[in-house]
């Protein structure tokens, strides 16, 4: 099974990954009500209230008359539009609630020491603030772990899948894959998973009240979709820039991150051409969206046989699509919680976020010769356009550390509707 489901998620067509110019959506002075501001085409508009998260309905618990799970209502950031929901897996209430604890639930591990949330933790905008991630059998990734922030308005997902869409998809693979071993789950262990869950008491009712419409409800397609529909809640909007930007509270932030906001956006850094929207990144999908922004970038990171190469097995997207123009191309993580989501880069091998800006200053990554992988990154042939350089005054640096700090969501890092459910005894 697992080998016919990851085929199946590596024959895509090849998608156009190119550094395409991109309008900023995030201005400075630009009003976020505009048609071309961070809410984007088809935005929440007035129907969107600010809250510490995206949790909607009834409130968790079982479904609605009949038989029909709880409705979903999407309670949303001001300035943020609607998700994209697969038709085949709408909200509920109850599938969420179960979402939320198959999410935190170790038993979804073969040797059930991890879950979900070991690498991706509530605290951390779910990552896990290490270099590199570490799978169930102690197996070191060769990627660092990706904030889930905001994952539900991803047009793409992972550092560099150029063919992974859907989260219902994408949880396959840390469950059932072998490359690296994540969860660590096996062909032969998947009716063993389905037992375990029966076992709990709490779960059948769960999954019946989640899919009411399925005889046998307790599956590993709903394993994926329930988790798949949690991971769609976690949504941050809601610190002190949100509430400057959309809200209007011209006090929320000080002086020092508005101007390195300016600067961010300014064409002296060019960073908002990676980094702009209510997401702070560019591949993003929502509802009433016209057109589906798909994109990965070369940021001059390596260049170690000073022809463009970077260090297997972590070449990008190339990895997959095997293009020469695609090598060390991924895609570009939201800034979203980003003081909290460090060491930084797909391989996490930026430790602070005065060495991002260095890294960008210098227009890519110079290691020296005798150092692992050294190279002049940028002189990379395949790196971004964008990526031009510039100099900074150390005011400058601080204002935009200011700005990345007003990023922060507090409410969204502690909000006890993502936390885990599960009542455990201390240890």
């Amino acid at each position: 099974m697992k080998r016919l489901l990851l085929a199946a998620l590596l024959s895509g067509a090849a998608m156009g990954c190119g550094d395409e110019l991109v309008t900023p959506l995030f201005l400075p002075g630009a009003s976020a009500s505009a048609s071309s501001g961070a809410g984007g085409e088809g935005g929440a508009g007035g129907a969107a209230t600010v809250g510490s998260g995206a949790m909607g309905g009834a409130g968790p618990g079982s479904g609605g008359e009949g038989g029909t799970p709880a409705a979903w209502g999407w309670k949303l950031p001001a300035g943020f539009p609607v998700p994209k929901v697969p038709a085949d897996n709408p909200m509920s209430v109850a599938k969420v609630e179960l979402g939320r604890r198959l999410f935190y639930d170790e038993r979804l591990s073969g040797n059930q020491t991890q879950s979900c949330a070991s690498c991706h933790q509530q605290q951390y905008a779910f990552t896990d603030n290490k270099k590199l991630a570490l799978g169930s059998t102690g197996e070191e990734h060769p990627r660092s772990s990706m904030s889930l922030a905001n994952v539900a308005y991803l047009s793409v997902l992972t550092w560099g899948h150029p063919y992974m869409f859907e989260l219902e998809d994408q949880a396959l693979v840390p469950m059932f894959g072998d490359e690296p071993v994540e969860l660590g789950l096996s062909d032969n262990v998947a009716d063993e998973l389905l037992a375990r869950l029966a076992a709990e008491p709490i779960y059948p009712p769960l999954f019946a009240d989640a899919f009411p419409e399925q005889a046998s409800p307790l599956t590993l397609q709903s394993v994926v979709r329930a988790l798949s529909a949690f991971q769609r809640t976690l949504i941050s909007g809601t610190s002190p820039f949100d509430r400057w930007q959309f809200g209007g509270e011209q006090d929320a932030v000080p002086d020092a991150a508005k101007r390195g906001f300016d600067l961010f956006n300014s064409e002296k850094m060019e960073c908002f051409h990676c980094h702009s929207g209510f997401n702070l990144q560019d591949s993003n999908e929502y509802e009433g969206k016209p057109f589906v922004e798909v994109k990965f970038h070369n940021t001059g990171l390596y260049n170690i046989d000073g022809m463009g190469a970077y260090p297997a097995p972590n070449t990008g997207i190339h990895e997959l699509t095997q293009k020469p123009d695609d090598m060390g191309k991924f895609r570009a993580p939201t800034l979203r919680n980003i003081t909290v989501t460090g060491p930084y880069m797909h391989d996490g091998s930026v430790e602070s976020l005065d060495a991002v800006l260095d890294h960008y200053a210098a227009a890519g990554r110079t290691i020296l010769e005798g150092q692992p992988n050294a190279g002049v990154g940028s002189a990379n042939p395949f790196k971004s356009g964008f990526l031009v350089g510039f100099e900074l005054t150390e005011d400058e640096r601080v204002d935009l550390k200011a700005f990345f700090a007003s990023l922060e969501d507090d409410a969204f890092l502690h909000d006890p509707e993502l936390s885990d459910p599960w009542q455990r005894p201390e240890k």
